[in-house]
């Protein structure tokens, strides 16, 4: 089986910490690294340099926002699997791909996604994302697995498509909705932490971006028959507070 892992980057030389992760991995399997970057201006393509050798796809140019460039990473990926990795996260260990892979040996599984920490530059950890296995009326109550530990097979986005751009925030709210509660994808739960992520994000940067993120979480619902779910908008953000207090 292949994996192709996508690494969207602009401006951020923590990108070769992600790409370290990556070339860690203890696995079995081909793996395909892509990373697209939006045509950063500061010390990050010569970070990206230092790995051109063992990246398998490296491009630099402006595009419209992060979701543009896994867009276009995907779109370019010939893995069976397909996983995303920002350039401040990490994978947690060197086991991560294998176990993913382990999980897709059952044809059955579209999608696996896990547990994500995060962790700052000193290495505590401020929140735990437990996903959990929930059912489908999770989403109801503004429930959704961490995106960064979500790996979908490629035949998914073949038919079901990317992330939609009009989304400038919650796109990958949108994309999971998309294909779990509209397209019934089948997805398999890792009880394991598979990233670390860094703290912070887009949604979270100012006031203007969280109402920004809500509305978009409101939109996303009423595209995709999330019927009923319009307390998601509040209800999701508030989950957030249940992970700063879920330690493992």
């Amino acid at each position: 089986m292949r994996i192709s892992i996508v690494t969207p980057v602009f401006n951020d030389v923590r990108v070769g910490r992600a790409l370290e992760s990556i070339f860690a991995q203890k696995h079995e399997h081909q793996l395909e690294t892509i990373v697209i970057d939006a045509g950063s201006t500061d010390g990050t393509m010569d970070v990206l340099e230092r790995y051109r050798s063992d990246v398998d796809i490296l491009i630099s140019e402006p595009d419209r926002g992060i979701y543009d460039g896994m867009n276009k990473g995907i779109q370019l990926s010939t893995g069976d699997v397909v996983g995303i990795l920002n350039a401040d996260d990490r994978y947690s260990d060197p086991h991560v791909l294998t176990d993913v892979l382990d999980t897709f040996a059952d044809e059955s599984v579209d999608a696996a996604y896990g547990d994500i920490v995060y962790m700052d530059e000193a290495g505590a950890v401020s929140r735990y994302w437990r996903s959990g296995a929930p059912g489908l009326w999770a989403w109801y109550l503004g429930w959704m697995p961490p995106h960064p530990s979500f790996f979908v097979r490629k035949r998914v986005y073949d038919k079901y498509g990317v992330f939609d751009l009009d989304f400038s925030i919650a796109a990958d709210y949108e994309l999971m909705l998309r294909f779990v509660v509209k397209h019934r994808i089948t997805t398999k739960y890792m009880r394991r932490v598979l990233v670390n992520m860094a703290p912070g994000g887009n949604s979270t940067k100012s006031i203007a971006n969280i109402v920004k993120a809500n509305l978009e979480v409101g939109r996303a619902g009423r595209n995709n028959g999330l019927r009923g779910g319009f307390l998601v908008p509040f209800l999701k953000p508030a989950r957030k507070i249940l992970q700063l207090v879920s330690r493992p």
